[in-house]
Order: structure tokens, then C-alpha cells, then sequence
């Protein structure tokens, strides 16, 4: 069978509701390995396939909720007319308003508090006091509770996903007296792409993002061009990332052995996100190690030398977050820290 007439008949599987079996067919058309063959958790973080979800009586107990030298992990809950979403907000002890706000969104099978556990994002929140909010996909919304980031309706601005985890952001905002204009989005794999999406809907609340392993706005409309775009295929997509007329500081992680997610992805990002400064930018290549592993970085500034876009290659790294903490999933010790570099970026922008 050919790719176009495999590609075909899985769109014609997909519309039918056979997922699995759409899946299976574009991977061996697109020859991606079966879930789990990598070295890498079997549970693949950016899994797209209606896996069987196993019976409440055989899933492990939700960890406990996280508290760190007096700083408060509360669970929390927005409504608006988009409808509701559940999420987790981080109070360090050292509370007070005018702080920053990050909102971190979680890969596919992950949980806020598995997220948090993982980016060690709330150790680094109690240190430097900063607001972090952790929005909470369910398994109605998707069987792996997965970002909606492949389809169409939660691309764009007030809809879907994206509208949510805006209104959950203003409500913190409200509340909490966050500093609307040093308000960040970061995300791990499928929370990378929708952190993408997030830039472009929303270019007036979020000051700077930040994208680990995770794919362009528009990478994807569907199904099987998702997994395409997870392969590394659908190069003129994602174009549409940062073309909204207002341009969003990004720092990209992305490992160099990820068969997950294929490190163009980050190239893809990079390129648009530079067309989008409409300006010429200079680039200044470094390498260096951290962590046992190696990396290459690459800043890209303006004329008046502001940091626009970083991008990080870490070398021998595969779909996991680097410098993280093992007791979350999806967590690489080695290689230098994600979430202090994209706190460091973060901080350097403000609306």
C-alpha cells in the first residue's frame, strides 16, 4: 500500500471512530517505531490513539499534594463561557501580589501534580517567588488526556482549550493580583504545542513561552497529520505560530534522539518564530555541557540586542524534560535545567 492510499484509508478509519486502527496504519506507513520500542516510558507522552484506559479498581492513587516550606499546591476551578477546567495553583510562602505568573501545561498521561513533581517548577517558584498554575486535562476531553493541540477547534481564540486555559489565567490574575504583564505558558510535549497555540491566540497575555519537545501552532489538523508532524514530516505547516501581528519570545528544549516528537519540530518553531520578528536577528551559536550531557544553544537577538528566540539541543536526549526531577514522569535528570533557563528568559520580557 502506498503512503497517499494509507493515508486514506486512515482517514477514513479516523472518521469512522477507529482510532487504534488509523493509528497502526499510519505508523507502519510512516515507519515509526510501536509505542513503548524506544527507550522511553511505554505510556508515550504525545499518544494520540483511544488506548484502553484501565478499570478505576487497577489505576495507581493520585500522588499527594505537593507543599514546600510553607508554600500552598491548591486545587482550584474556572468556569467561563467556554465552560470549565480543574487546575492546580502554587503559592509560594513567600506570597504577595504583583508577583509573576506561569501557567504549565502537561504532556499526555500526566497529571498538574505528576507535572509539577517532574519540572520541579514549584521548588523553583518557592526560591524566586512566582505564581505557578498547572490546568488539568481529563480523559473525557481525551482517553490519554492529551492537549487538544491537532485539531481545529482548540487552535484558535475564544474556543475551546485555548479560551479556557486563557480564562483560568485572568482569573488568577484577578485573584491573586499576578503582574498581568509578566504572565508565561510553557509545556512538555503535547503541552508544548499547546503552549504554541497559546501564543497565537493570545499575544496580549502571555509575555514570552516556553515549548519543550512540542510542535508549532498548525502543525497538524487532524489525526494523521499529526503523527506526520510528530515524524517530522508537514515542514510548511506551523507557519501560522506566531503570524498574528504580535510577536512572542520563545525558548525551545528539544533532545536530539527524541523519537517521539523529531527535533525539526524545534527547527520548524525557530524559523517561523524568526520570520515573525519581521526584523533581522543575529544569531550566536554555544556549546557546552551540564548535567552529563552536552548541548548546543543558540540565541537569536534583535538590532537593540533583546533575547528573541533560544534554542536548546541537547545532545543524546530523548522525549523527557531536561534537568528534571525522576520522581515525575517524563523527567531527565541529566542535561541543564529547562525550568530555570525558561524562568531565567521568561524574566527578561514583559508586555
Amino acid at each position: 500500500m502506498t503512503l497517499q492510499s494509507s493515508m486514506a484509508e486512515a482517514l477514513r478509519l479516523t472518521r469512522a471512530g477507529k482510532l487504534i486502527e488509523a493509528t497502526g496504519l499510519l505508523r507502519k506507513a510512516l515507519h515509526v517505531e510501536p509505542f513503548g520500542a524506544a527507550k522511553m516510558p511505554a505510556n508515550d507522552v504525545i499518544e494520540l490513539t483511544a488506548k484502553r484506559i484501565a478499570a478505576a479498581s487497577g489505576r495507581h492513587p493520585e500522588p499527594p499534594r505537593i507543599t514546600i516550606k510553607g508554600g500552598r499546591f491548591e486545587a482550584r476551578r474556572h468556569a467561563g463561557p467556554a465552560g470549565a477546567i480543574d487546575f492546580m495553583l502554587y503559592r509560594p510562602s513567600s506570597f504577595a501580589p504583583g508577583m509573576p505568573l506561569v501557567v504549565m501545561l502537561h504532556g499526555c498521561t500526566q497529571s498538574p501534580e505528576d507535572f509539577a513533581r517532574g519540572t520541579a517548577m514549584n521548588t523553583l517558584a518557592e526560591e524566586l517567588g512566582f505564581l505557578v498554575a498547572y490546568p488539568r486535562q481529563t480523559q473525557t476531553a481525551n482517553p490519554q488526556k492529551c492537549w487538544n493541540w491537532f485539531r481545529p477547534g482548540d487552535q484558535m481564540r475564544g474556543a475551546g482549550e485555548p479560551a479556557l486555559i486563557a480564562g483560568l489565567t485572568r482569573d488568577i490574575i484577578e485573584a491573586e493580583g499576578a503582574d498581568p504583564t509578566r504572565v508565561y505558558v510553557a509545556g512538555l510535549s503535547a503541552g508544548g504545542a499547546a503552549a504554541a497555540i497559546m501564543a497565537q491566540a493570545y499575544p496580549d497575555v502571555f509575555a514570552a513561552i516556553g515549548i519543550h519537545s512540542g510542535l508549532a501552532c498548525g502543525a497538524a489538523r487532524d489525526l494523521p497529520s499529526a503523527l506526520m508532524a510528530m515524524k517530522g514530516g508537514n515542514s510548511g505547516e506551523g507557519s501560522s505560530s506566531f503570524s498574528n501581528g504580535r510577536y512572542v519570545p520563545v525558548i525551545l528544549f528539544h533532545g536530539d534522539r527524541d523519537t517521539t516528537v523529531h527535533e525539526v519540530n524545534a527547527q520548524h518553531i525557530a524559523a517561523a518564530a524568526e520570520a515573525a520578528t519581521r526584523t533581522v536577528l543575529t544569531h550566536a551559536v554555544e556549546n557546552g555541557s551540564a548535567g552529563n550531557r552536552r548541548y548546543k544553544r543558540t540565541l537569536s537577538r534583535d538590532g537593540a540586542g533583546r533575547l528573541l528566540i533560544e534554542r536548546w539541543s541537547i545532545i543524546g536526549a530523548g522525549h523527557a524534560w531536561s534537568g528534571g526531577d525522576p520522581a515525575g514522569s517524563y523527567a531527565d535528570a541529566s542535561g541543564p535545567g529547562a525550568s530555570r533557563a525558561m524562568l531565567r528568559f521568561f524574566l527578561e520580557h514583559s508586555l
